[in-house]
């Protein structure tokens, strides 16, 4: 038991049966790893389980961002999403009326946090920020290529903020005030 636990009756059981931690005591205590630690923990341990199942079997040293690219790909079939096809009827609509038959695949946002989190994981673990096979810019390519391709076919359009411009006159700016007593 770790140091801080306290121990609860178990439902149904006396103070003098056995006993156990109670969810919400384990989520308190001072050394419980957060929900992101535990997240991230899996995501890594999941990663290399990936790695040792290649044909041959790949280190995560030797691993580069082809090996994270097929990785994302593979667990696309255990996505909950469905990505409209563009020959489907209901592309491009955000909200369809009825099923259809199109693939279920992992969401661009779930895809972007595992890779941040499979990227800080990389580095907690020993690699270096320079050989990341996470943050190489393919993977920021394929992400980007994802999210655009599930934008359009949910007909949600994704755009970019526009950057202000630093250095222009107030004056520029102003726009001059309605003239409400103007008849037509």
């Amino acid at each position: 038991m770790f140091s801080g636990e306290q121990e609860l009756p178990a439902a149904g059981s006396s103070a003098e049966g056995p006993t156990q931690l109670a969810p919400a005591a384990v989520a308190s205590l001072p050394g419980a790893p957060s929900r992101y630690e535990s997240q991230k923990r899996r995501d890594w341990n999941t990663f290399g389980q990936y790695l040792g199942k290649q044909k041959p079997p790949v280190l995560v040293s030797q691993c580069n961002c082809n090996h994270v690219l097929d990785f994302l790909r593979y667990l696309d079939q255990f996505g909950k999403t469905r990505i409209h096809q563009r020959g489907c009827a209901f592309f491009g609509q955000r909200d369809p009326p009825a099923p259809c038959t199109c693939p279920l695949k992992q969401a661009w946002g779930s895809l972007d946090a595992l890779i941040g989190r499979l990227r800080a994981a990389y580095e907690e673990n020993g690699g270096s920020s320079e050989t990341n096979p996470f943050g190489n810019g393919a993977i920021r390519i394929y992400l980007r290529e994802v999210k655009d391709c599930q934008a359009k076919a949910r007909g949600i359009p994704y755009r970019k903020k526009k950057k202000k411009k630093k250095n222009q006159n107030t004056s520029d700016q102003m726009i001059p005030p309605k003239d409400e007593a103007r008849t037509s």
